[in-house]
């Protein structure tokens, strides 16, 4: 419901909600393309209809482009959801990360694929497409990581894993564990929204009782993958900018701008002339 967005999300999905004049949501399918994707499955919901009509043809908005000289613009408009396939599915109830991926079988099918969560921007597909080809290698599940500090592991998934992260950044994963206590956290390695599936785990979700909360939970669907079959993680320096609340969504924004070749360089310009801010005695 983007309730941390309110009340621009009141009428506005936050997927929408721009980086310059791109689209979060738009942003994570490029990513994808990047990495070789070529079937976006967007799982939205009812309350949304704007996302839908993002990827519909937009004929009047072509027509006024192209009329202005502006064919560029409109090239890239007209590639939204045509150069690359597009289906929209529903979850008609907030229930869970696991609940979601499991709205998308159907059109997914059966092979392998990307969960991206859009709250989480990356700053190019190398990730991904890392991620890829483990999946192809291994047969297995692969979850991206970060290494964070002890103590604030107990706010995220945390993998157990069976040996150290090799020269690549790839580590066997045994198990993993919501949450834990800092303590008795089994590493420092947490999953972040960027995970290649094995199509076997829609079965795990189908069998998954609800959580806490009543949702069904993803991490519980690859617990399980994990006990019987080959599941790795991906550690990678990637630039990773967490835009599920305001302040990293502006800074996203402002990262990701200043690489603007149209106006980087004036926005770098603008910040510089800013007075700084001095913190009261």
């Amino acid at each position: 419901m983007g309730t941390r967005f309110l009340p621009a999300t009141k009428a506005v999905p936050k997927e929408l909600l721009p980086i310059g004049d791109t689209p979060l949501l738009q942003l994570v399918i490029d990513e994808a393309l990047g990495a070789g994707v070529d079937h976006v499955v967007v799982v939205s919901s009812r309350s949304k209809p704007g996302i839908e009509a993002y990827f519909e043809p937009s004929p009047e908005v072509l027509s006024a482009l192209e009329a202005q000289g502006r064919v560029e613009l409109a090239d890239r408009i007209r590639s939204i959801g045509s150069d690359w396939k597009a289906t929209v599915v529903y979850q008609d109830q907030p229930r869970g990360l696991g609940h979601a991926v499991g709205c998308a079988r159907e059109a997914v099918g059966d092979q392998p694929f990307a969960v991206m969560l859009p709250d989480e921007l990356m700053g190019d597909s190398s990730l991904l497409a890392h991620m890829n080809g483990i999946c192809v290698s291994s047969g297995g599940s692969v979850v991206g990581l970060k290494r964070v500090p002890r103590e604030d592991v107990g706010a995220y998934g945390v993998i157990e894993p069976l040996a150290p992260v090799d020269a690549d950044g790839v580590v066997a994963i045994g198990g993993m564990v919501e949450k834990p206590d800092s303590a008795a956290a089994p590493s420092d390695l947490i999953i972040i929204g960027r995970y290649v599936l094995t199509p076997d785990v829609f079965d795990e979700i189908a069998g998954l009782q609800p959580g806490r909360g009543g949702e069904i939970q993803l991490t519980d669907a690859l617990r399980a993958q994990a006990a019987r079959s080959p599941f790795h993680g991906v550690l990678s320096d990637i630039d990773r900018f967490d835009t599920g609340n305001p302040l990293g969504y502006l800074e996203a924004a402002i990262a990701l701008c200043l690489r603007r070749s149209d106006f980087g360089d004036e926005l770098a310009d603008f910040i510089a002339s800013l007075p700084v801010r001095v913190a009261d005695a």
